[in-house]
């Protein structure tokens, strides 16, 4: 299992290498390598700002709000039983009011961290389905997912920044008007399937560690099946008016507006739950919970 994670972590790490290339390439044809360099600075401070306050702006647009062991002893309780379990901080836990059954996980550290679910994930789903899926968002906290997409997310910014100035700026350099065009095209175009394809291969990873927090991948396979079901018929209102999170729930919540029709950042959810009953088919004891003697739930 350890293995396949760093797998999936070089894969990010050679991503973030091509992203750090192609940056580089737009910057010399914008304004050589002072203007690659000062631009990166810019970005750069931008994004730290955001992520500093990434985890409060998400939970905001999404209008969740914290609960506790008093207002929600059963979900919270479950959640830090499962947080225990896999011997990591307990995170704040927060409900989002939507009839979607659905999830996700923010902040910058383990330390500093918050999982998030619907109230429809609560309604809709069995007590198991539930554990497996805050078992998965427990998992992108434990992998530093957010580190990652955050990093990412700095380099992507400034690529879209320096593709608006090739349009006023690239003109007179190598390729002209054409060649500005070519980049403020193409440039956000490869940031974002490099965005893709990192959150894609976080979500296996996380699928993958979160069966074994939860102690069985077909938890999470039904709990797949069931929220993809779901989230192609009911609305997410608050995801919608900010698709900019849809890459941080479990299942891409976007569907009203066609938002998701041509880049997805969720690999298929027929795909993810293959790769579980793959899992669950080694026979292996996954438990780190001991859930097959106790729910995490009870």
């Amino acid at each position: 299992m350890e293995g396949q994670v760093m797998g999936g972590y070089g894969k990010t790490f050679i991503l973030m290498a091509a992203l750090t290339a192609l940056f580089m390439g737009i910057g010399a044809m914008i304004g050589g390598a002072g203007g690659a360099v000062l631009a990166l600075v810019f970005a750069a401070g931008m994004n730290l700002f955001g992520y500093w306050n990434a985890d409060k702006a998400v939970l905001r647009m999404t209008g969740a709000r914290e609960v506790d062991l008093t207002s929600a002893p059963d979900f919270v309780g479950m959640v830090h039983r499962l947080a225990d379990g896999a011997g990591m901080p307990r995170p704040k836990v927060y409900v989002i009011e939507s009839d979607q059954p659905n999830a996700f996980a923010t902040g910058r550290n383990p330390e500093n961290a918050a999982v998030a679910a619907t109230t429809g994930l609560l309604r809709r789903l069995t007590a198991e389905e539930v554990a497996a899926v805050m078992a998965h968002e427990l998992a992108h906290i434990q992998n530093r997912d957010t580190l990652i997409m955050t990093v990412t997310a700095t380099f992507a910014g400034a690529i879209g920044m320096l593709a608006n100035f090739a349009m006023f700026f690239g003109r007179d350099r190598q390729g002209g008007m054409l060649g500005a065009i070519a980049v403020m095209i193409f440039a956000p175009l490869a940031a974002g399937l490099v965005q893709m394809a990192i959150s894609r291969s976080r979500e296996y990873e996380a699928d993958k560690v979160g069966a074994a927090i939860c102690g069985n991948p077909m938890w999470l396979a039904s709990a797949l099946r069931k929220i993809d079901a779901f989230a192609k018929g009911i609305d997410n209102d608050a995801a919608e008016r900010n698709p900019a999170v849809a890459h941080m729930f479990i299942i891409n919540p976007l569907h009203a507006h066609k938002r998701d029709a041509l880049f997805s950042t969720h690999p298929a959810t027929a795909n993810r739950i293959a790769a579980l009953e793959a899992l669950a088919a080694e026979g292996k004891r996954w438990g780190k919970v001991g859930v097959e003697a106790r729910g995490p739930w009870e």
